[in-house]
């Protein structure tokens, strides 16, 4: 059984790391991942802040005394606390660093290359390359020196540990440097800048400059008081040529030896403090060291000292040492030509990243504003109307406050097809169901539709189509308010108006254009005419991307979307209206014609036999009865003949009586036939069965 599971054991490690459950500690990291690039952040933070501890260390020697230095052992302590916090990041990275994952060379032919994540070829990489660096910046060497190695001298001096103290921190302070710029680069690199927001990176930059002014005034105070040690020296051997007593001793200058019997006699007779006065440098030549001096910047406190060495290390770096005054001590003059070398590339360095950073907030509207200038002038080269060039100035403002000079299109064109179409839905769908025709849509026909969408901005009194135009383009209101109206194609004494707001749409004949399978090439025209009463933002739906969605989406030729496009349509509910309208006018005119008609029937049927009216005996024939018959024969012979005409007039006047009226009934029934609706007519139905 052991020898069977020794087998086992064996044969499942020489399995790949992918088949096998690798512990955390074991695995290497890609470089691109979100762990390395927070990690270097982190780390980048770290190196400021070590590199602003280290020149710290300069400000640990003091004046403690008359003519005598010694070390602020309190503000080491904190500064060595604080280091050793910092050099333990900087292991961590080592650490890091031997897990990071690098690109073989020879994949780079084609494409980003594949990782390296074998840890031994890690390693053996990582330490051929940059690893004495990074260990070298890593070390806790001025902890080291300070707190070991300068007491265990036999008789440590304040000049010792002057001296010790600036080249340990002079010496690991370049490899420190080595490590943050080349992370800097990584960083930028991986996540495209360092600095987010551009006040952010002129933020950035500008503490880089204090970082270096704050190294540069801490170099300036620890010089000084190099030059004054140095001074002290040159008198005390003077003074040990002569006969004074006690003879002048190199150990009187530590304060340690402060309050000797020997050294407080050697004080009262002594000429080295006079000698070195900064205040009267006639013996000896301070230069640009005697501010340190004559400012009392050696005997203050270390917040008074820090920043007065920091604003002496600002000012040097601004006018690029032209203030310094040196003296021919060869190293203050080198100090000097440092100092206005670094102040030169340095201050270019920050005067031209702050310069690209703010330029990049405000260069969109410095672009908007030079095109406005070149839109002025071409206006007044044009002679425009001072109507149309207000206009036109209001457009140009309008546009500037809604997008911001930022071209949507062009950046939604750059990005992938999937994520456009999110952005696209985010932006459009809450919009887009608000109108309640496409609320009765799916999702999928809703991100077609919203896909195709272009912003459409529109000013006050703009005409977005006016009536008898060809629609091109579909318009859903997002704010705004603007005013559709209708002619009838110019019909005298017609006119429709309505307000559309919010959710509102128009260009509805695109819709029923875009619907039918068989449609025509021209574009349909509109029967109204839009006109903005404010300024409006809306999206816009081309006809042509309309035309494709509806080839597409056979869900859009639904009976039940048809019938929530006419009820929702302003152009279906004004038609609907006039219809009615004229309906409701034709049956009163109707309805009174009638009642009229009947009147006179009637008034007519009152007399229904007219001859019997000519017919009766006339007075000439009553006042005939007493004449003979002969005379009564001749007399009905004679009226026979009258008696006959007027009964064929009689006839004749009732018949064009009848006649009459029943024209004048029928003439009414015509024209109230005859009246027909408003030339609004409903749009024609598709065909579907096609």
């Amino acid at each position: 059984m052991n020898n069977l599971y020794l087998y086992t054991s064996s044969r499942f490690n020489q399995l790949p790391k992918s088949f096998r459950q690798v512990p955390w500690w074991d695995q290497a990291l890609d470089p691109r991942s979100d762990l390395v690039v927070t990690w270097n952040q982190i780390f980048l933070v770290t190196c400021l802040i070590a590199l602003f501890l280290d020149p710290l260390y300069f400000y640990l020697p003091i004046v403690g005394g008359p003519a005598c230095m010694t070390i602020d052992y309190g503000l080491g302590v904190i500064i060595t606390f604080l280091r050793t916090v910092t050099d333990i990041f900087f292991i961590v990275h080592i650490m890091i660093k031997l897990r990071i994952a690098f690109v073989a060379p020879s994949s780079r032919v084609f494409g980003r290359g594949e990782l390296v994540r074998d840890r031994k070829a890690i390693a053996k990489r990582y330490i051929k390359s940059t690893f004495v660096i990074d260990l070298a910046a890593a070390l806790p060497l001025p902890q080291i020196v300070i707190w070991f190695v300068i007491p265990s001298f036999s008789h440590p001096t304040a000049s010792n540990t002057n001296h010790t103290v600036t080249l340990i921190v002079l010496i690991q302070y370049v490899p420190r440097l080595f490590v943050m710029f080349p992370l800097n680069r990584r960083i930028i690199k991986a996540t495209g800048v360092v600095a987010r927001t551009p006040w952010s990176g002129a933020a950035y930059n500008i503490l880089l400059y204090c970082l270096a002014s704050h190294v540069l005034g801490a170099s300036w105070y620890l010089f000084s008081l190099q030059r004054q040690q140095e001074c002290w020296k040159m008198a005390c051997r003077r003074e040990m040529n002569a006969t004074n007593s006690p003879s002048c001793r190199l150990a009187f200058f530590d304060c340690n030896n402060l309050g000797k019997p020997d050294r407080n006699l050697w004080l009262k007779n002594t000429r080295v403090i006079t000698s070195c006065d900064a205040q009267n440098d006639d013996d000896f030549q301070f230069g640009i060291f005697a501010d340190a001096f004559t400012s009392d910047v050696a005997y203050t406190s270390f917040i008074n000292k820090y920043f007065y060495c920091l604003w002496f290390g600002l000012k040097s770096l601004s006018s690029y040492g032209q203030n310094l005054e040196t003296s021919t001590f060869v190293g203050e003059t080198s100090f000097s030509i440092c100092v206005s070398i670094a102040g030169l590339i340095l201050f270019s360095h920050l005067i031209g990243k702050i310069q690209t950073y703010l330029q990049s907030t405000a260069a969109r509207l410095e672009e908007w504003r030079v095109k406005r200038r070149d839109t002025e002038e071409w206006m007044r080269h044009r002679q425009l109307p001072t109507e149309l060039q207000e206009r036109v100035r209001r457009f140009v403002q309008y546009k500037w406050l809604a997008t911001r000079g930022v071209d949507e299109e062009s950046i939604l064109r750059s990005l992938p097809l999937d994520v456009r179409r999110q952005i696209q839905s985010h932006l459009c769908l809450g919009l887009v169901r608000r109108v309640p025709f496409f609320a009765q849509m799916d999702d999928q026909l809703l991100s077609a539709i919203c896909e195709r969408l272009y912003s459409s901005l529109n000013t006050k009194d703009t005409y977005i189509i006016r009536e008898g135009d060809p629609v091109s383009e579909m318009l859903f209101i997002i704010r705004g308010q603007v005013e559709s109206s209708t002619t009838n194609g110019g019909r005298s004494g017609f006119f429709n108006s309505i307000a559309l707001g919010a959710g509102d749409f128009c260009g509805e004949e695109l819709l029923t254009w875009a619907v039918l399978p068989n449609s025509a090439l021209n574009l349909p025209l509109s029967t109204r005419t839009v006109k903005c009463n404010t300024e409006v933002e809306a999206f816009a739906l081309r006809a042509e991307d309309l035309k494709f969605v509806s080839s597409q989406f056979k869900r859009l030729h639904s009976k039940k979307l048809q019938h929530a496009f006419r009820y929702h349509s302003h152009q279906w509910r004004t038609w609907g209206a006039c219809f009615m309208q004229a309906a409701w006018r034709r049956y009163i005119k109707r309805k009174k014609a009638m009642e009229l008609a009947r009147e006179e029937s009637s008034y007519y049927l009152q007399y229904p036999d007219y001859e019997s009216y000519y017919s009766d005996e006339s007075p000439s024939a009553a006042g005939l009865e007493g004449s003979s018959s002969e005379e009564r024969a001749l007399m009905d012979n004679a009226n026979k003949p009258r008696n006959l005409n007027a009964t064929i007039l009689a006839s004749k006047f009732a018949a064009n009586t009848r006649r009459g009226a029943t024209q004048k009934i029928r003439g009414l029934d015509s024209d109230a036939s005859s009246l027909k609706m408003p030339k609004l007519f409903k749009p024609q139905d598709p065909d579907f069965s096609a």
